[in-house]
C-alpha cells in the first residue's frame, strides 16, 4: 500500500514540478544527444538490374553492391565526431576509426576493402548510447566481360557463312560474365549508337548463366554492326563490344501483305513491353520472342506505353511494308511512321492534320476526342490505309481522296454515341476480298462482326455500322479476362482474318479466326 501511495505522489509531484519548470524535460532524442543515426554508405549499395538501393541495416535484406574499394560511410549525429568500425565477412576487424562531423553529418574512408567481398559495420557517436544498427555491403569494381557469337550472321572475320538473308530475323547469342556481382543487363542497337544512360530500363536481362539471346532483323544487305554492354549488378559497364556481320541480299523476297511491317509475308502484332519498348511479333509466332523491338525512346514522349497504334497497309515512299499510326490518348496529334525501315519505326514522324471537311462535317479540328482508333486497309487506289475512329462515343471515316495524301476526306458513320461501350477491331480482308469490322462489347463480352459491302460503283457500304448492337454475335470476351483484343490480319495462312487477345496475366493468346485459342506465353 505504501509502494502504490508513493507512486503516485510522487507523478503527482512530478507532474507538478515539469508544469512548472522545476524538473528538466526528458532526454534528448537521438537526433540531438549526440549518438550516430541513419548509417549509410556513398555510393549507395543496391542491385543495378532492379534498381534497388538498400544499406541492408538488418539480419534478413541482401547486402547491395558498390562499385568502390573506397566508399565513404556516414552517420548522422549532434556530436563533433563519431567511431565507425567495419569487419569483414570473416568476422575480423578491417578498420577503426574517428571521423569527423560537418554539419551533422560524421563520415569516414575506410582503406584496404577488397573486391568480391561482403562488410558489416556500424557507427557510435562521440556523445555516447548504443551504435548504430550493423549494416551490410558488397563490393565489385571490375566490368564485366561479353562476347556475342550467332550462325544465322556469324562475325565478319569468322570465315563462316551467313545462313539467312537481309530482312529475315536472325538470333545472337550474348555471353557475359563478372567475377563477383554477375551481369545485371545487356544494352544493344544494330547499326546505331548506344542510347545515353546506364541503367538497366529496357534492357535485356541475362539467364542464369549470364547469356542472352537477341532476335534481330537486320534490314539493309551488306555489313551491318550490332553493339552490346554489359552492365553488372553494382553498375559497372564494360566497354561497347561492336560484333560485325555480314547479311546478304535476298534473292527471292517475301510478298509483303498489309498488316505486315518487317516484310516477311506475315502480318504482325505490335504491343509495347513492360519497359515501353515496342515488340513486333510475327501473327504466326510460336511463342512471344519478338521479330523485332524498338526502343521506347523512339516513341513519342520517349514510351510506347500507353499508345495507341494502328497499320494496315503504307504509301508509295518504300518499299511494301506497312506504316505505322500512333496516337497519345487525349494528345491532339496522330504521328506517322513511314516504314522506311522495315519496322524499326527509328525514323522521325510525321504529323497529320485533320482533313479541312472536319469543320462542315462536325468533327474536331484536331484528334484529342479520339478514343479509339483502327486501320481499315486500303479501299481505294493504291495501298494507303483508311481509319476508322471512336470520338464522342461515334465512328468516323478518314480516307485519302488521291494517291500520295493522307485523310483529306471524313465521313461520319453513326450518330447515337453508343459505340462508346465497344472495342473497335479491324480484322482486314478474308481472302475472297470481304471486308468487315468487328467489336466486343465491354459490359457483355459479345464478340460482333459488321459487313463492310463493296457497292457496283466501287464505294463501300458503311450502314451495317450505324448501330453496334445489330451485329452478328461470333463469340464472348469478357474485358476482364481479355483486357486487349486485336487483329493483324490472316496469321496463320487459311485465308481469314485471325483475333489476337492479351489477357489479365500478360499472355498473348492468337486465335484460329475467333476460334481456338493457343496461349504462346507471358510477354515481356
Amino acid at each position: 500500500m505504501f509502494r502504490t501511495v508513493s507512486l503516485r505522489l510522487l507523478a503527482s509531484a512530478a507532474g507538478v514540478a515539469l508544469a512548472t519548470g522545476l524538473l528538466a524535460a526528458p532526454a534528448a532524442s537521438a537526433a540531438t544527444d549526440g549518438r550516430a543515426t541513419d548509417p549509410a554508405v556513398v555510393p549507395s549499395p543496391g542491385f543495378h538490374g532492379t534498381g534497388v538501393r538498400t544499406d541492408a541495416c538488418d539480419g534478413t535484406t541482401a547486402p547491395g553492391w558498390i562499385a568502390t574499394t573506397a566508399p565513404a560511410l556516414t552517420a548522422r549525429t549532434a556530436a563533433d565526431r563519431a567511431r565507425f568500425k567495419v569487419w569483414d565477412e570473416t568476422g575480423s576487424k578491417v578498420f577503426d576509426a574517428e571521423g569527423t562531423a560537418v554539419d551533422g553529418t560524421a563520415t569516414a574512408r575506410p582503406a584496404g576493402l577488397t573486391e568480391g567481398r561482403t562488410y558489416t559495420w556500424q557507427a557510435k557517436g562521440a556523445g555516447g548510447g548504443a551504435p548504430t544498427a550493423e549494416c551490410h555491403f558488397r563490393i565489385d569494381a571490375t566490368a564485366p566481360a561479353l562476347t556475342v557469337d550467332s550462325a544465322d550472321f556469324p562475325a565478319s572475320d569468322s570465315g563462316r557463312t551467313p545462313q539467312k538473308y537481309a530482312g529475315q530475323s536472325g538470333t545472337f547469342t550474348v555471353a557475359g560474365s563478372d567475377a563477383a556481382s554477375g551481369v545485371a543487363c545487356y544494352r544493344y542497337v544494330l547499326n546505331g549508337t548506344p542510347s545515353v544512360g546506364n541503367d538497366c530500363t529496357g534492357a535485356v536481362r541475362p539467364a542464369a548463366d549470364g547469356t542472352a539471346t537477341l532476335t534481330l532483323k537486320p534490314t539493309d544487305w551488306g555489313t551491318n554492326i550490332l553493339t552490346v554492354q554489359a552492365f553488372d549488378e553494382a553498375g559497372n559497364a564494360s566497354r561497347p563490344v561492336a560484333y560485325t556481320f555480314y547479311a546478304p541480299s535476298n534473292p527471292n523476297p517475301p510478298q509483303s501483305v498489309p498488316g505486315d511491317v518487317n516484310a516477311d509475308g506475315v502480318p504482325d502484332i505490335l504491343l509495347p513491353d513492360a519497359d515501353g519498348n515496342l515488340q513486333v511479333l510475327g501473327a504466326d509466332s510460336a511463342n512471344t520472342d519478338p521479330a523485332s523491338t524498338t526502343a521506347a525512346s523512339y516513341g513519342p514522349g520517349g514510351t510506347w506505353a500507353g499508345t495507341t497504334t494502328a497499320h494496315r497497309g503504307w504509301d508509295s515512299s518504300h518499299a511494301p511494308a506497312d506504316d505505322l499510326l500512333v496516337h497519345v490518348p487525349g494528345g491532339a496529334a496522330l504521328y506517322l511512321y513511314r516504314n522506311l525501315d522495315q519496322g524499326a519505326f527509328q525514323r522521325t514522324p510525321v504529323l497529320l492534320a485533320r482533313p479541312t471537311a472536319c469543320a462542315a462535317a462536325g468533327c474536331a479540328a484536331d484528334w484529342s476526342a479520339t478514343d479509339q482508333l483502327v486501320a481499315l486497309g486500303a479501299l481505294g487506289t493504291g495501298q494507303q490505309s483508311s481509319l476508322v475512329t471512336v470520338e464522342n462515343g461515334d465512328l468516323w471515316l478518314f480516307q485519302a481522296a488521291t494517291v500520295g495524301t493522307r485523310y483529306s476526306t471524313v465521313k461520319r458513320l453513326s450518330t447515337t454515341g453508343a459505340w462508346a461501350g465497344y472495342d473497335v477491331i479491324a480484322p482486314g480482308r478474308a481472302a475472297d476480298g470481304s471486308l468487315a469490322l468487328w467489336s466486343r462489347e465491354r459490359a457483355t463480352g459479345t464478340l460482333r462482326t459488321y459487313p463492310i459491302a463493296k457497292q457496283d460503283d466501287g464505294t463501300y457500304d458503311f450502314s451495317a455500322l450505324a448501330d453496334p448492337s445489330a451485329g452478328a454475335a461470333v463469340g464472348t470476351f469478357p474485358a476482364a479476362d481479355y483486357p486487349l483484343l486485336g487483329s493483324s490480319g490472316d496469321g496463320d495462312g487459311d485465308g481469314r482474318p485471325d483475333l489476337y487477345a492479351v489477357t489479365a496475366a500478360r499472355h498473348l493468346l492468337t486465335f484460329d479466326g475467333t476460334a481456338a485459342p493457343k496461349d504462346l506465353g507471358a510477354l515481356r
